[in-house]
C-alpha cells in the first residue's frame, strides 16, 4: 500500500513548513492535488493520513483531496481531452497515438491551515511541484 508512504511523505512536508513557520501549535487542514491517474485511493489515503498523523502536531488534522482530471493534447492536431479511467491516450478526433500528457499525474500539497500563536489564520506555505 503506497498511500501510507504518500501520507507520510506529506506529512513530513507539512512538519518542515510548520517547523519554519515557527510558533505552530497545530495543523487543521491539510489540501493535496491528486491526479486522477497518479495511482492513489483517495479512501486509503486519509485512512493512512490519520493512522501517520498520530503524535504529530498534524494529529487530528484532515485530509482535503482534491482530484485532478487527466488531459491530454494531440501533438499532430492539437486536439485537447479528458482522457478518463482508463486512460484513453488516442486522439478521439484523428486517432493520432502521438499525445501529450497534459495533467492528471498530480500529487502535491497546495494548501495548509494551522493554528500558531496569532489569531486563526490560514497559510499557504506549501507549492511544490511533483
Amino acid at each position: 500500500m503506497h498511500e501510507m508512504s504518500i501520507a507520510l511523505a506529506v506529512i513530513g512536508q507539512v512538519e518542515e513548513a510548520a517547523e519554519r513557520a515557527g510558533d505552530v501549535t497545530a495543523v487543521r487542514t491539510v489540501h493535496l492535488e491528486v491526479g486522477e491517474l497518479a495511482g492513489v485511493v483517495a479512501d486509503s489515503l486519509s485512512f493512512c493520513f490519520e493512522l501517520a498523523c498520530a503524535g504529530t502536531v498534524l494529529e487530528g488534522a484532515e485530509l482535503v483531496t482534491d482530484t485532478v482530471p487527466g488531459r491530454a493534447r494531440c501533438a499532430p492536431c492539437a486536439h485537447e481531452w479528458a482522457v478518463g479511467m482508463p486512460p484513453s491516450l488516442t486522439c478521439p478526433r484523428c486517432a493520432g497515438g502521438t499525445t501529450e500528457l497534459l495533467s492528471g499525474r498530480e500529487l502535491r500539497v497546495t494548501r495548509v491551515r494551522w493554528d500558531d500563536g496569532a489569531p486563526s489564520a490560514t497559510r499557504e506555505p506549501i507549492v511544490q511541484e511533483r
